[in-house]
């Protein structure tokens, strides 16, 4: 086991002030992913933050039980609308940002640092960042803008520095649920997210609305999050679809308030057959049965109809904050790199938990003498980031599947890719 020179003397070791930023997190069925997301929360190296958590009585629970319950904010709700959550979740909010994740998420350390960067400019509205997928490694989600039918569009951004765009001609710059801030007295004048919206579309909805009002959103790439797509009544944790109700009731309504009457239509019968197609690939992997194909697309149908006759209206969002701003504490913490093998995992993963209990970051980087994938996850059980894979192995997606390196070369450059992210510093 060795510690990754220069590690020592992070871009963690003394935090910044920023703006304060309200940090809003859902949870509902996912008692387990909240804790997981809740850990990852009290690494983050930003100041100053609160948490606010809208959540089930399960989620409650653990929200409770986590060592840092006494600095949160806690708003019980236990009904399916996403919507209606985060605009209670808002009017707690007392940050001049209110930044949202997912309780399947983990933030990165160094996340609210990378995010709220563009928020210096006045004219930023709205941040959104990068989100890693299930495999710690490839992209769920980089840069997209929205083109008038709500559809997204790939962007290309600096993968370095945040980049302030203006929505383009009838549509908008996308920003991710699972990673996403505004400024709260935007998003309060706005009327917060749409109830109508329970499910889906609720931030590409808002995302329209902010490019109505002329406003500037930033991409910043280094603001990364991890997803795992945890499970929930629409899906379930391998992404098959379970119930297509409300993706069909909330096109309906996305329709109804920013597509002409004479569009709608015909945009609803080209996204029902992509959806269709979607449940055929789905059969064909064998995730679905072929009455399942009928039945969800029927469930689909079902929620078109009801979203055709759903109340419309951004909520009502008080100006000022339901509660005082409450400091979450987040003390300075060095960020290090552990180096192991397989057969030392268990040692030094031990070794790793108590740098951690310490008040430690702790990367521990686990290569066989294979070209294995390299895999990311942070384990809630630990607090810690492992790190797994062949010394030859792909730890990016584009490098070729057989990479020669000396070990202690690539374990260097693993730390160095994500130096700005984990907030070790960075010697490039």
């Amino acid at each position: 086991m060795t510690a990754t020179p220069g590690s020592a003397a992070p871009e963690s070791a003394a935090l910044e002030s920023g703006v304060p930023v309200s940090i809003v997190i859902v949870s509902r069925n996912r008692p387990e992913a909240l804790r997981r997301c809740l850990t990852g929360v009290g690494q983050l190296q930003y100041a100053p933050f609160e948490v606010i958590v809208v959540a089930d009585p399960v989620g409650a629970a653990v929200a409770r039980d986590m060592p840092f319950a006494d600095a949160l904010k806690l708003v019980a709700f236990d009904r399916p609308n996403i919507s209606a959550a985060r605009n209670l979740g808002v009017a707690q909010a007392a940050g001049e940002v209110v930044a949202f994740i997912d309780d399947d998420a983990v933030p990165e350390p160094q996340w609210l640092r990378h995010l709220t960067a563009p928020a210096r400019q006045p004219e930023v509205a709205a941040m959104t960042g990068f989100v890693r997928g299930r495999n710690g490694i490839s992209f769920q989600y980089r840069a997209r803008q929205l083109n008038a039918q709500g559809t997204p569009e790939e962007l290309d951004v600096d993968p370095e520095n945040f980049s302030v765009l203006l929505p383009p001609q009838g549509g908008a710059i996308k920003t991710e649920g699972t990673n996403m801030a505004f400024r709260r007295e935007v998003l309060v004048g706005l009327g917060g997210f749409d109830p109508a919206f329970h499910y889906y579309l609720d931030e590409t909805d808002l995302n329209m609305r902010l490019a109505r009002a002329g406003h500037a959103t930033a991409i910043a790439p280094l603001a990364e999050v991890h997803h795992g797509f945890a499970a929930n009544h629409m899906r379930s944790a391998n992404r098959v679809p379970r119930d297509l109700f409300d993706i069909g009731a909330s096109w309906a309504v996305f329709h109804r308030k920013h597509l002409p009457q004479r569009e709608r239509a015909a945009q609803w019968a080209r996204l029902r057959a992509d959806e269709r197609r979607r449940l055929l690939r789905h059969m064909v992997s064998g995730g679905l049965e072929p009455r399942d194909v009928a039945r969800l697309l029927h469930r689909l149908d079902q929620g078109h109809a009801e979203g055709v006759e759903r109340p419309l209206g951004a909520g009502m969002i008080a100006q000022e904050p339901a509660s005082a701003f409450r400091t979450f504490p987040a003390p300075p913490r060095r960020s290090v790199a552990m180096f192991t093998q397989p057969i030392k995992l268990t040692k030094d993963r031990a070794n790793a938990a108590k740098r951690v209990d310490s008040g430690e970051i702790v990367t521990l980087i686990s290569l066989s003498p294979t070209a294995l994938y390299h895999h990311v996850v942070f384990d809630p059980a630990d607090a810690i980031w492992l790190q797994t894979g062949g010394i030859y192995g792909k730890s990016a997606r584009n490098e070729a599947v057989f990479c020669l390196n000396r070990r202690r070369d690539r374990l260097k450059n693993e730390v160095r890719r994500v130096a700005r992210q984990r907030g070790f510093s960075d010697d490039r």
